[in-house]
C-alpha cells in the first residue's frame, strides 16, 4: 500500500495543526493514506479537542508574550509548541486503519520508538499513548476521526521550553507554578537532552519512513498537496482560527450556569484516570445529572461522542453504580472509544461533583 509523505517543512504556527485537519477531508475510502510533516515557524499555545480554555491555559501570559491559543481536533493536553518538533500526521481511510482506538497507539508508535532507538535514544511505547525513555516523557500521541479519516498525530521532540510551557499553564499559585517547572524538567526528556547533538531532520525523515515501511507495511512516496488539498487546508485555518472553536466549551459552561436555581446546584471536579484528566461540570437537580459537561485532556473517538455521552447521563441517578451502568451502556450503544477510561471512571469523576470535598 502507497503511503503519500507530504513534507511540508516550516510553517506558520495554524498551518502547522490545519495540515491534517484539511488532509483528513477529503480522504475516501479509496485513498491512499497520507503521513504529513510540519514544524512551526513561530510559538504557540495548543489544547486539547475536549479540553476547556480557560481552565487549562494562561490566557494573559499568552496575551502578553504574543502567543496564538488554538484548538485542535485530537485529544490530549494543553502544549506549548514551537519549531522544535516535528509533527507526525498519520492520516488513513477508516477502513484501512485498525478497527479500535486502543490498538493505533501501538502500531503507529512503533516506527517512532525504531527511529528513536536507531539514533541512540532508548525509547519504548509507554501505554496508553506515551513515549517514554528510562521513565522520562519524550511525547505523547494522539487519536481522532475526521469525515472518513483516521489521524494518529505525534511528534518527534528535538527540544522542548519547559519554561516557557510551565508559564503558559493556568496554575493555582506561584509556588504551584516553580513546581510544575521542575517536574517538567525531570520527568520531560527530548533528543538535545539524551544525545547533545540531535540527527539532521533529513537523516531521521529518512530513518523513520524505512520504520514505517517495515512495521505499518506501506511503500512510502513523497509527494506534493493538490490543489484541493490547500484549499481544504486553508479553510481548516479558518476553523482552528474562529474563537467560537477556540472556546467551545466555555460556551457551555455559560449555558449551564444560566441554569442555576435555588433547587439546582453547579459544582466541578477533576479526577485523574489512566486515558487522562477527566473534569466534570455538573448541575446537580433532586439528586440527578440534571447537566453535565465532561471536559479533560483524554482521547474519544469520534469526537462528540463526549457531548453524546453527558447528553445521554442526563436524568441519571447521582449514585457511582447507577452513573457507571448508563454510561456504560451510553458508550457501547453510541459506539465511543476513550482509550484508558473505563466507565466506573466517568461515573466517579461526576461523584466527586455531587459530593465535593469540604
Amino acid at each position: 500500500m502507497r503511503l503519500r509523505v507530504i513534507d511540508f517543512g516550516l510553517v506558520p504556527a495554524l498551518r502547522s495543526q490545519a495540515v491534517y485537519h484539511g488532509l483528513a477531508k477529503l480522504i475516501d475510502e479509496d485513498s491512499d493514506p497520507i503521513l504529513s510533516l510540519a514544524s512551526p515557524e513561530t510559538p504557540y499555545v495548543c489544547v486539547g479537542r475536549h479540553q476547556e480554555v480557560n481552565k487549562e491555559v494562561d490566557e494573559a501570559f499568552c496575551a502578553a508574550h504574543n502567543l496564538p491559543v488554538y484548538r485542535r481536533r485530537v485529544g490530549g493536553g494543553a502544549v506549548y509548541l514551537d519549531h522544535n518538533q516535528l509533527f507526525t500526521h498519520f492520516i488513513y481511510p477508516r477502513k484501512k486503519a485498525p478497527e479500535f482506538a486502543k490498538n493505533l497507539y501501538p502500531l503507529f508508535i512503533e516506527p517512532v520508538v525504531r527511529t528513536y532507538r536507531d539514533f541512540g535514544v532508548e525509547a519504548s511505547y509507554r501505554p496508553v499513548n506515551d513515549i517514554h525513555v528510562n521513565g522520562r516523557k519524550i511525547g505523547g500521541t494522539g487519536a481522532a476521526s475526521i469525515g472518513d479519516a483516521t489521524l494518529m498525530v505525534g511528534s518527534f521532540m528535538y527540544d522542548f521550553d519547559t519554561e516557557t510551557m510551565s508559564k503558559c499553564l493556568k496554575v493555582p499559585s506561584e509556588k504551584f507554578r516553580d513546581k510544575l517547572r521542575q517536574t517538567l524538567n525531570d520527568y520531560m526528556t527530548t533528543m538535545v537532552k539524551e544525545l547533545g547533538i540531535p540527527p539532521a531532520r533529513s537523516d531521521l525523515i529518512e530513518n523513520f519512513l524505512g520504520h514505517c515501511h517495515d512495521v505499518l507495511g506501506v511503500d512510502p512516496e513523497f509527494d506534493q498537496p493538490t490543489a484541493a488539498e490547500l484549499a481544504a487546508i486553508a479553510e481548516a485555518e479558518a476553523e482552528l482560527a474562529d474563537p467560537e472553536f477556540i472556546h467551545l466549551k466555555g460556551k457551555k459552561l455559560v449555558d449551564m450556569g444560566v441554569k442555576i436555581s435555588a433547587s439546582t446546584h453547579l459544582t466541578e471536579s477533576a479526577f485523574k484516570a489512566p486515558g487522562g484528566m477527566i473534569r466534570v461540570h455538573l448541575l446537580g437537580t433532586n439528586n440527578k445529572v440534571g447537566d453535565l459537561m465532561i471536559s479533560g485532556d483524554f482521547t474519544c473517538l469520534p469526537h462528540e461522542g463526549v457531548d453524546q455521552l453527558s447528553e445521554a447521563l442526563k436524568g441519571t441517578e447521582l449514585s457511582q453504580d447507577a452513573l457507571a451502568t448508563a454510561a456504560g451502556k451510553a458508550i457501547s450503544d453510541l459506539g465511543i472509544e476513550m482509550p484508558g477510561i473505563e466507565p466506573n471512571d466517568i461515573a466517579t469523576a461526576i461523584m466527586m461533583a455531587a459530593q465535593p470535598a469540604e
